[in-house]
């Protein structure tokens, strides 16, 4: 009975054996790709780490109440020139291109009735290039950064021509945002190298660049086909949009330089230290910013945009009292913020409209900036009043057409 009954095991047990591996032999599993991830312990280590960090105190920012104060609710309010759809110039600090490139396509439409969108990566491009250029002539000693000021677009058009968006959008496949942050890290990283090891090889330096950027924004064309006809982009400039440069011109209002003579604007964005900006009384700058854009000419604007007045959700930017009274704002309070640069040269921004109140002159400003796009009722425009623009915006690009008296006096002088 024994061995009958191991036989009987060991048959039965073969045989379960022999089921198995025919099972397997079967099977076809399949592998897959997955996130391996445990809620519990997230979690966990979230808890943990809330319960060791302080929990500072919020701190709200002090700002004008604007309740009972009567402001523009919409840039439909305003009287206008012709001007694009606002653009976002991303996470980028390069308003200065994208305010001015707006107002050059304002300036195609007054003066051809063409509406073209210009590539605003275009001229970055090739200012890079010339800033790391001139950060190799002067050894390291000018500014490299993302900034620059209103009139660098001239300069760059002058030497290196326009091209239309579509030709050179300078945004990567995939990217819905311009975002500088990275490529600027690496090019900045690049020239402080060669600083250390004083290898100043303008030729190397302006390649690496370009190299850098092309991997980043792309490479800007050479030639490009625009409505059927190929063309350069000093063609374009020339024969399409009609812009000349040299028609355009700068203004500030500040007293530590002599009034009615042409000086530098001392910020750092300035990197090529141009000295030609024509600086003129604020009652004169006043004065001709309004009578500018009644005329039909707007300008790019650029100054101070971090203010208690400044309220994005409205669109509104004005100079509080408990600031300064408006009776007290004059060259004087301009300078002192200037000179204890509680006034900086923050942004730039494009002044396309006018709107008369009772109380006062309102200035419709397109902005780039992200702020711009909490207005409820106008995403991508402010309303300054003139009270702000008296005190905070510190320069204007403009055509000189527009300006023909006050450069007249400086002819005189």
């Amino acid at each position: 009975m024994k061995n009958q009954a191991l036989t009987l095991v060991l048959l039965t047990s073969a045989t379960l054996l022999s089921f198995n591996v025919s099972s397997q032999n079967d099977r076809k599993d399949k592998g897959e790709f997955n996130s391996t991830t445990s809620d519990f312990y997230n979690e966990m280590k979230k808890a943990n780490q809330a319960f060791f960090q302080e929990k500072p105190e919020q701190q709200k920012p002090f700002t004008m109440n604007y309740a009972g104060i009567d402001v523009p609710k919409s840039a439909s309010e305003f009287k206008t020139v012709w001007a694009g759809n606002p653009v976002s110039q991303g996470e980028t600090g390069t308003c200065w291109c994208f305010s001015t490139t707006s107002f050059y396509e304002s300036e195609i439409y007054r003066i051809t009735k063409q509406e073209i969108r210009l590539s605003e990566l275009y001229t970055v491009y090739w200012q890079y290039v010339e800033k790391a250029r001139e950060f190799v002539n002067t050894r390291g000693k000018s500014a490299f950064g993302e900034g620059s000021e209103t009139n660098a677009v001239a300069a760059m058009m002058k030497k290196y021509g326009q091209v239309p968006y579509e030709a050179y959008s300078g945004m990567v496949p995939g990217r819905k945002f311009h975002d500088h942050g990275r490529m600027f890290t690496e090019m900045n990283a690049y020239l402080q190298g060669i600083k250390t090891a004083n290898a100043w090889n303008e030729q190397e330096v302006t390649s690496t660049i370009k190299s850098i950027m092309n991997f980043y924004i792309g490479v800007p064309p050479t030639t490009f086909t625009y409505k059927g006809k190929s063309m350069s982009p000093i063609d374009f400039l020339k024969n399409v949009t009609k812009l000349n440069p040299d028609d355009y011109v700068d203004f500030m209002s500040l007293m530590e330089r002599s009034y009615w003579s042409q000086s530098e604007y001392k910020v750092q964005d300035n990197w090529w230290r141009s000295a030609d900006y024509y600086n003129i009384p604020l009652d004169d700058f006043m004065n001709s910013i309004k009578a500018a854009i009644k005329a039909g000419y707007s300008m790019s604007i650029g100054g101070d945009v971090s203010e208690s007045g400044i309220n994005s959700k409205l669109g509104v930017a004005m100079v509080p009292t408990y600031d300064i009274p408006s009776a007290y704002i004059d060259e004087n309070a301009r300078q002192f913020r200037f000179s204890n640069q509680t006034t900086t040269d923050d942004h730039a921004l494009h002044l396309v409209g006018w709107l008369e109140k009772p109380n006062g002159t309102w200035y419709l400003i397109k902005d780039s900036g992200a702020g711009s796009r909490n207005n409820t009722n106008s995403p991508g425009y402010y309303y300054y009043h003139e009270d702000f623009v008296k005190l905070k915006m510190m320069t204007f690009t403009i055509h000189k057409d527009a300006m023909k008296d006050i450069l007249t006096k400086f002819i005189k002088k």
